[in-house]
């Protein structure tokens, strides 16, 4: 698939959405609704239950996180970095990170390959 061929799902097209309204909590879990995923673009919405967490690893790509609603905490390389409602990081690529929510807490997250 070339980055011509980007395929949108999971959301209408051609409406105004608010994003923090396209993933649902659920008790216990993370959510995630994968909105772009090709070989150079991802594109997906997650919901974090309070307490619940995505553990460490490391991408190929730099992942820009925006926190859409609640409270999370971001770790890259062992430094930790709380985000609230409207506030955005990147995760460098090849470098450890992990995502915590404080609270509930829901993100966007873009990765470019």
């Amino acid at each position: 698939m070339s980055i011509n061929n980007t395929i949108m799902k999971n959301i209408v097209k051609s409406e105004v959405v608010e994003l923090k309204e396209q993933v649902g909590y659920l008790e216990h879990q993370v959510v995630s609704k994968t909105l772009v995923q090709n070989e150079v673009l991802n594109i997906t919405l997650f919901a974090f239950d309070k307490n619940e967490e995505i553990s460490s690893h490391e991408s190929k790509g730099d992942a820009f996180v925006t926190c859409l609603d609640g409270e999370g905490e971001i770790t890259i390389d062992d430094a930790k970095y709380s985000l609230t409602e409207g506030q955005s990081i990147v995760m460098p690529a090849q470098h450890p990170h992990a995502v915590f929510g404080k609270e509930k807490f829901k993100m966007l997250l873009v990765v470019v390959f």
